[in-house]
């Protein structure tokens, strides 16, 4: 799904007034999910979620939690819905198996780093994960999912984009009131600077950490070279300014929806523009996982990875967690 352009702004326009009764429906329904109970698992579960529909940076909050946790020889699996893919599981993503279509980008991503499980139903996947050594879970989104009781929640912020013009779906990005999802957080993650002036929606009361994602050694070697960019992520402009931050001189771009899967024929039209434009074809890593095989070898990836003002902060919001972490019988 492409974000419509009145999602950002101050939420005026007569879209956004139209929507509202269908908005107000949304966040009924959501309120009356998440007040479930879920089930509470014997071991420490985090959430890495948003308020938002679309991207925030939570697969690389949750990558670096799991990396953390993993270097206090905690035995971390990955629980994710698998947006994007066909699999509803319980099912442990086996990434020379399993393709994006089958359990989505994200799981993909996960899967490279640490054991991972697509399901539906949270609860039923950390069943399986737990069955399968799981000392701890993280959880890439499912803050608004009730099935499965969190012991800490991160909420994550993209600070260029913030809480776009405030509104639920479908009149907005929200998918619940600020108000309601921080108060389900134990922490805030800010992505980047506070461009929209989220923090100040934020209840005063709340931890925020700033993290930032800075682009990998590929994008320094494209430095002076002519790129064609393309992605299908939450926010393409990010994507585009890291390169052109990093030195790289846009030839051209294109941007999809997010999650867009990819087949030959997009790719047959990519690289011929890339071609006509004498340019490198780049994207993301994230895109990259839904980029036909065939095509793969003709495209650079620029990785990112994520950078905290204050990282001792993150480490004593953990600690609590990691000691809770079962010793093994």
């Amino acid at each position: 799904m492409r974000a419509p352009d009145f999602w950002t702004g101050d939420g005026g326009g007569i879209a956004p007034f139209l929507l509202s009764p269908i908005a107000a429906l949304y966040a009924q329904a959501t309120a009356r999910r998440v007040a479930r109970p879920g089930w509470r698992a014997p071991v420490p579960v985090i959430c890495c979620g948003n308020a938002t529909a679309g991207g925030a940076g939570k697969t690389g909050l949750a990558l670096d939690i799991g990396m953390r946790l993993a270097n206090r020889g905690v035995a971390v699996h990955f629980l994710t819905r698998g947006y994007g893919g066909k699999l509803r599981g319980p099912v442990r993503v086996e990434p020379g198996k399993h393709d994006s279509q089958a359990v989505g980008d994200e799981a993909l991503l996960l899967a490279a780093e640490r054991p991972t499980w697509v399901a539906s139903d949270r609860a039923a996947g950390a069943r399986a994960a737990i069955e399968a050594g799981a000392q701890a879970l993280v959880m890439d989104d499912g803050l608004q999912n009730p099935t499965l009781e969190k012991d800490f929640s991160f909420l994550t912020i993209d600070g260029s984009y913030g809480f776009g013009n405030g509104k639920i779906i479908p009149a907005g990005p929200l998918r619940e009131p600020v108000a309601q999802a921080s108060a389900r957080a134990q922490a805030a993650v800010l992505m980047g600077h506070d461009d929209c002036g989220a923090l100040a929606q934020l209840p005063p009361g709340l931890p925020v950490l700033r993290a930032r994602y800075v682009p990998g050694p590929e994008a320094a070697q494209l430095k002076g070279q002519a790129v064609f960019a393309f992605c299908g992520i939450g926010n393409p402009r990010k994507f585009f300014t890291t390169l052109s931050e990093a030195g790289a001189i846009i030839a051209g771009r294109a941007s999809y929806a997010d999650h867009y899967p990819y087949d030959a024929g997009d790719l047959r039209e990519l690289m011929a523009e890339a071609d006509r434009l004498r340019a490198i074809p780049v994207t993301t890593k994230k895109d990259f996982v839904r980029i036909p095989a065939a095509f793969r070898s003709r495209v650079t990836v620029v990785t990112v990875t994520l950078a905290w003002d204050e990282p001792a902060r993150l480490e004593m919001l953990l600690d609590p967690l990691a000691g809770r972490v079962p010793v093994p019988a």
